[in-house]
Parts: C-alpha cells; structure tokens; sequence
C-alpha cells in the first residue's frame, strides 16, 4: 500500500521476515480471525438461511427473493467512500479509523444474527427479510474495511501473507456457516443455530481489539474553494444526486449479480408492468445472450454513477464538489501515481485469472468422463481444499520473499499453464489417480494465483483512499470473465462437431482410442457427437483456455517492466528532493 509520496509494490524481498517466518507475526494471525468474520455472514443470509425457508414451507419464489439479501457484497465499491471518509464518534480515536468501522460493523452483524436467531419465517418472514438485508450491508461493509486494514496494517512485503491468512479465514468460515447450522437445526432448532453463529462472531471481534493500529489514516480534504453554501438548494441537489446513484446501483447490481430482481424494481417505479418485468426477467435468464445483457447493465450503471457525481456544468455546488471528491478523486490519485501505467494496470486486474474464469463447464466435464459425485466431493471437496490452501501459504511465501511484481508474474502464468492438466485428465478417463493430480495440480495454482492478485491490488492503493480503491478493483475485476465464459459450453461442442469425420480437430480424437468403455458417452449423446468426438472438444476448450491466459502473461510482463521503471524514476526523484535542502548553505 502506498502514499502519493511511496511508489507501490516495492518488489524487493522482505529481509529478515522473508519466507515462511511472516506467518508467525501477530498481524497476520489476526488476519485470520477477521477473515472468518468476513466470511461468516455472506452464507447464513442466503444459502444456509435458504435450507431454513424451505423447511418452513415457503416456496422457491419466496426464497430466490432473498439472493437480493447477498447485492450489497457486489455493491460495497458505491458506499467505501464513505467507509474512508468517515469517523466514528469515541470509537476513532479509542481505535483507529479502521478498527472502529470493523467494530460498529460487526456489533450491527451480531445483532442481526441474533434477531433472526428469534424468529419463525412462518409468521416473520418480512422481519427475517429485513433483518436479512441488514446483515448483508454492514457485512458487506465490514468486508470493505477489513480489506483497508490489511492493507494499511502491513507493508508491500506482507501483503502475501495478510491475503494468505484473510483467505484461510473466509474459507474456515464459509465451511462452518454451510454445515454447523444444518447440525445444529438438526440437533436443536434454527433458532440455536444462529444464535450460535452469532456468537461466532466474537472471533472477529476479538480480532479487532487485538489487532496493531493501522498507518495513520488520512481524510482527504474536498476542496470546494470559495463555493458559497446554500443549504436548500444543496438540500434538493443532494436528493437527486443521491437518487440517481441508487438507480445506478441498482442498475450494477443486476448486471453483476444476474439478477433482473434490482432493475425490474427500479423500473417498476416508473410504471413497467408485470409483462414487462417477466420479459426482462426471461431476458437476463437466457443463454448466452443474458449475460451481455449483464455486462451492459453494469457499464450503463456506472455511466449513472459517473452521471451522479459529476459538477453540474457552469455552476459550482458543494453535492457536486463533494461527490466528485469522494468518487472521482480516488482514481485520479492512481492514475496520477501510475502516470503511463494506469490503464494497463487496471486491464492487467481484468483479464489476470480469464483461464480460471471460463472454466465454468467443469462439473460437466467430471460427470461427463464418468466420475461419481461421491468421488467427486472427496477429492475436490476435502484434497482440494487442501490444495487450495497450500497454494494460498505459498504465495503468501512467494510475495514476502520473491516480492509482489515477481510473484504478480509468476501467478499469471500459472493459472493458464495448469489447464493443460485437464486436458490430460480428458484423455484418462475416470482415473481417481489422475483427478487427484488434476485437482492438486490446479487447486494449487489457483490459490497462489488468487493470493498474488489479492496482494499486488493491495499494493496498488493509497492513504486516504484505500478502502475505495479496493473495493473498485475487487467488484470489477472479474467482469470480463463472466462475458468470456458465457462461451465455454458452445466452444467445446463446436469443437466437437469440428472433431467428427474429416474436421480440423479429427486428429485429436485418437487420443481418446483407450477410453473405459461407457466414459464421455452420455454427454456425447446429449451433445450428438461420438464419445472421441466430445473428449477432442474438451480438449481444444482446455488448450483454448490456456491461449486466453496468454493476454494475461503477456500483460504481466508489459506491466512489471513498465511500473518497475517508474518506480526507479520516482525514487531518483525523491532521492533528489531529500537531497536538494542538504545542499543548500546554511
């Protein structure tokens, strides 16, 4: 993490505390219990608290209404502003500016938990929907300042493993919030089981008040010159402003959530029929074509954002000052600090894990080579999970001791690089030996991937603005994916009609020769192609996903090369501004 006086992402490895010897500090165990606190909320809202609306009778419409519970997670970037410009009365200067947002945070998550904790979705649905929605947003804020602690709590070289341990944490807690609740309604009731995860939440909080103080934190100021006020005027711009970034927001929320509920809502305040929110609805569903739909929502959504913010043109306001302040300054600050860079950089954050994006088919492709779901749980849910962590500590090795634009390269090349082992795996068949490889092999590398690209867009923040930043580069960086990976399904059975007779990918279906018999066949009849044809296909949408990754290592480079050199150009420049007063007579 840098100011506008420290270039980001030094790359020079951690000294002393380099290697394994990070994890041992105090931070990063703290990182841990604030990582299960972040992951706790997200799935009592809606998945697990799902399991206990339909035990109580309610229907599927009903419930899907709840996913809405879970849009503040992919709207946290609209309100972080807010998050860094704001302190909390007693509490900030007690704790810190960070630490007293975490606390508020979860103190409001506990008590919503517990709310729920007693009450009967028979006769309180709506107060459950409530308090639902309120757990989702202060979760979703406790997760914007969480992600500004860690960042402002360690240097460049920690921020591997601050990722490392934050991920183990959210991880630990997305399992225990998906199981323990169900044993618990089992042996007693729902309304144990969230009071239990209720208390559960004292880990995280036991984390804020023993966590180290972050860096200083500074609230930037908005400068509105000599702006006169004029307090009912600004009252009416306020409300306007402020309406059209919540229909913006609504608007990105479906487009990244794909889910026509939020803009089916906003359009319904201005008259839609219930004709017109089924057809969007049926719209947003369909496949492929939704998911350009949603892409288009989210670039029209962040239009109106820009739109809301932006002065009104000829007439100075403080609403208009401010806002554009609050939005637009965080991202002038990093293009001004990665002059010539910036833009690469932010491309290099969208298309940093395309390969591991558009493998959405893969449930498909066990199923279809003829593994059990049995066998798949073992190994993907109980060794992969293994191997995902393993690969999380490894990057948070590999930062603190190659450093983060090493590591950031390094984790480019090995997402893309470990598809190629399921296109092995595609010619093997229903081999639990060859699945476990697979499954290690690319578990491992997604972790470190994940872990480098979580610590080089830590590093890419700024005091003042770190949570906005953040929270920027975290909503959007997996946009293109999604678009990208609405193909995955058509490219392998193209690539496997292409594979029938005298194709251009006819060749490949010798590999398949030795196939067990019965493997990829009900597949191949779904999609009318032979069983070799089907296997070729997966084969060519494995090398495909390894060629996309290719932007990705390609960017990595360019990347690395360019913001090494600036940041040498910036330190001979400060080098040159410390040096200067000495020079000078006395």
């Amino acid at each position: 993490m840098t100011d506008q006086a420290t270039p980001a992402a030094t790359g020079k490895p951690a000294g002393r505390f380099g290697g394994l010897a990070v994890y041992g500090e105090r931070r990063v165990f703290i990182m841990l219990l604030l990582g299960f606190s972040a992951g706790l909320p997200n799935l009592l809202i809606f998945d697990t608290l799902s399991a206990w609306l339909r035990e109580s009778g309610q229907t599927l419409e009903v419930i899907g209404f709840f996913a809405l519970a879970t849009l503040s997670y992919s709207l946290k970037f609209v309100w972080a502003p807010l998050v860094d410009r704001t302190a909390i009365p007693f509490l900030t200067p007690l704790l810190g500016h960070r630490r007293s947002w975490m606390l508020v945070t979860q103190a409001v998550v506990v008590f919503g938990l517990w709310s729920i904790s007693g009450l009967n979705p028979s006769n309180a649905l709506v107060a459950i929907a409530l308090f639902a929605t309120l757990v989702g947003f202060f979760g979703a804020t406790q997760d914007i300042v969480i992600d500004a602690w860690r960042i402002e709590a360690a240097d460049d070289s920690r921020h591997g493993a601050m990722a490392a341990a934050y991920q183990m944490g959210y991880r630990v807690a997305m399992i225990v919030a998906g199981a323990v609740p169900l044993v618990l309604a089992d042996l007693y009731n729902w309304n144990v089981s969230y009071a239990v995860m209720a208390a559960l939440m004292g880990f995280g909080i036991a984390g804020v008040l023993f966590a180290p103080r972050e860096k200083a934190h500074s609230i930037r100021a908005i400068p509105v010159g000599d702006t006169p006020s004029r307090p009912k005027l600004e009252v009416l711009e306020w409300i306007a402003r402020l309406i059209v970034i919540a229909a913006a927001a609504m608007v990105v929320g479906s487009g990244l959530t794909a889910q026509a509920g939020p803009l089916n809502g906003l359009l319904g305040l201005f008259g839609l029929g219930a004709d017109g929110q089924t057809a969007i609805a049926d719209a947003w569903a369909a496949k492929p074509g939704g998911v350009y739909l949603q892409v288009v929502a989210v670039f029209a959504g962040l239009a109106l954002l820009v739109l809301a913010c932006w002065p009104i043109p000829g007439v100075r306001t403080r609403p208009g000052a401010y806002l554009a302040g609050s939005f637009g300054e965080p991202l002038a600050d990093f293009y001004r600090r990665f002059s010539g860079v910036a833009t690469l950089i932010l491309a290099l954050i969208c298309v940093y894990r395309l390969a591991d994006f558009v493998l959405n088919i893969m449930n498909p492709f066990y199923l279809d080579l003829g593994f059990s779901k049995t066998e798949l749980a073992e190994v993907r849910k109980v060794f992969g999970v293994i191997m995902t962590t393993l690969g999380v500590i490894i990057g948070g090795w590999s930062v603190a001791k190659l450093g983060l634009i090493r590591t950031m390269v390094i984790g480019a090349f090995m997402s893309p690089m470990s598809n190629l082992v399921f296109a092995w795996l595609a010619t093997q068949g229903p081999s639990i030996p060859a699945l476990t490889i697979a499954i290690g092999v690319d578990n491992i590398a997604t972790g470190y991937a994940g872990t480098a690209l979580i610590a080089y867009m830590s590093s890419l923040t700024s005091i003042g603005f770190t949570a906005t930043q953040y929270a920027l580069f975290s909503s959007l960086y997996a946009l293109p994916g999604k678009l990208i990976a609405s193909q995955s399904g058509r490219i392998v059975e193209a690539s496997a009609r292409a594979a029938e007779g005298t194709g251009p990918f006819a060749g490949l279906r010798s590999l398949f020769d030795r196939l067990p018999e019965g493997s990829l066949a009900a597949g191949a009849a779904t999609s009318g192609v032979t069983p070799a044809a089907l296997g070729a296909g997966y084969v060519v949408f494995f090398l495909y996903s390894t060629i996309i990754g290719v932007f990705a290592i390609v960017l990595a480079f360019v990347v690395a090369s360019k913001q090494t050199a600036l940041q040498a150009r910036q330190k001979v420049e400060q080098d040159a501004a410390v040096a200067a007063p000495e020079g000078q007579p006395s």
